[in-house]
């Protein structure tokens, strides 16, 4: 079938109700393994136990190699992100690697509970390859975005996805710090609670995608079959035409320098809140898990409010909105001394989290041709993923110079939003959703 049958195939329609629940419900399967094991329980584990012995030669060396990690399985999808969708695009397999990535995930978090003090490089190695399957799904899922439905409701799809996310976020969560506590009771230590933790986030990912996998279609039509050298061949070259074509897609290019830098902003946030919060305000363990918990809850009522939102005033508009909300908000963190100014930033920050992520996401729709939408989607992948290496580290370096002042390096932070905001401020929302319209792919 020649690719202009195939685009026309791809005129997207929106889908029946069960569809796309089965959609959302994919950020709901996800979000377990960003919430508990990168940013609440087995990043500590890793950090205060598994190479906890790496701080005996120099201090600190635990904290570098778990961001080493990080570094290492965002780098990986930097590169393979956008040929991986462009390659989906063509033999319209996104289901198929859809499927394939969150098998990975989930059998590769569910090996995390074999780490124990000392396992270093093992638990290197399985969270840098379940990072990269988690990154794979995340951009893939997203690339349903413009067949599922139409323009004027993408921004209200994306934000119930980030909604139900959250809440699946909070859930997954609940249970593991249910089951550390009832472990507590019985006198176990972390070394043997904690990677119970990661078979129940992996098992809540197994069940909680099973609607996606069965209720979810793929639309797209394949184009000629081809060898794997001959797909990879072709990834490369539908994402050297996008590059070439940049100034057609001028909007989309701008946008995605606009969100990798205001997502490096979100990143360090997400990152380091919880250090933030337990080296400037004191809080304990506790606190910060409630922090955490609170914050979910938060992001869920602010991705559910402004999806409605930026389907009325625009996702441009929305996403305005939202920075401005993300300044004042790390402005108050700057200036608080007290524990409750501190949580009514915090909670600012989760309003303006879930916001800003689907807006984010919407408008990438938006602007995504659909019968290019993983190889659009891989970019937006690309920039999220250099995102989550330049805010942490630079933050990091921040911290590092100002010799250790968290309060000052904070402001690092506000830079990254209002870059973004003035850079966003360039792109012409109309102009980049004609531009997707307009696209034709001939290859």
């Amino acid at each position: 079938m020649s690719s202009e049958t195939a685009k026309k195939n791809l005129t997207p329609a929106p889908a029946g109700k069960r569809e796309r629940f089965a959609w959302c419900m994919y950020d709901f399967a996800n979000s377990g393994f960003t919430t508990v094991v990168l940013t609440a329980v087995f990043n500590a584990y890793f950090v205060g136990v598994v190479a906890s012995g790496a701080n005996d030669h120099q201090d600190g060396s635990a904290t570098l190699l778990w961001t080493i990690a990080m570094a290492i399985a965002n780098g990986v999808v930097l590169i393979c992100a956008p040929v991986l969708g462009a390659i989906a695009d063509h033999s319209a397999a996104k289901k198929r690697f859809l499927i394939a990535s969150t098998i990975g995930c989930v059998i590769f978090t569910a090996l995390l509970s074999l780490v124990g003090a000392g396992d270093i490089l093992l638990g290197m190695v399985l969270v840098i390859l379940a990072t990269v399957m988690f990154a794979a799904g995340e951009n893939l899922i997203a690339a349903f975005l413009p067949e599922i439905a139409a323009p004027e409701y993408m921004g209200r799809l994306s934000g119930y996805g980030w909604t139900i996310g959250y809440l699946g976020g909070l859930l997954t969560l609940g249970l593991c710090i249910a089951y550390i506590e009832w472990s507590k009771g019985l006198g176990q230590s972390a070394n043997e609670f904690v990677p119970v933790t990661n078979l129940i986030v992996a098992c809540i990912f197994a069940l909680a995608a099973l609607p996606t996998f069965l209720w979810l279609k793929e639309r797209a039509i394949a184009a000629q079959p081809q060898t794997l050298a001959g797909y990879i061949k072709i990834g490369f070259v539908r994402l050297k035409h996008t590059i070439k074509h940049t100034r057609q897609h001028q909007d989309l290019f701008r946008f995605l320098l606009t969100l990798t830098i205001y997502h490096a902003g979100i990143n360090t946030v997400i990152v380091l809140a919880a250090v933030y919060a337990q080296e400037v305000m004191q809080f304990d363990t506790q606190d910060t898990l409630m922090l955490i918990m609170v914050v979910n809850l938060t992001a869920a009522a602010g991705a559910f409010i402004f999806g409605h939102v930026q389907d009325r005033i625009g996702s441009k508009i929305s996403l305005i909105l939202t920075l401005i909300i993300w300044i004042i908000a790390i402005g108050i963190i700057y200036r608080a001394t007290e524990t409750s100014v501190f949580w009514l930033a915090a909670n600012l920050i989760g309003l303006a989290l879930g916001a800003s992520q689907s807006a984010g996401r919407a408008m990438v729709g938006l602007f995504s041709p659909a019968q290019r939408s993983g190889e659009f989607f891989g970019l937006w992948g690309l920039a999220l993923r250099l995102a989550a290496i330049i805010g942490p580290l630079t933050y990091g370096s921040a911290i590092y110079l100002l010799q250790g002042n968290h309060r000052l390096a904070i402001l690092s932070t506000l830079l990254f939003f209002i870059a973004g905001l003035l850079l966003l401020l360039t792109v012409n929302e109309e102009r980049g959703k004609r531009a997707a319209l307009q696209d034709h792919w001939n290859g």
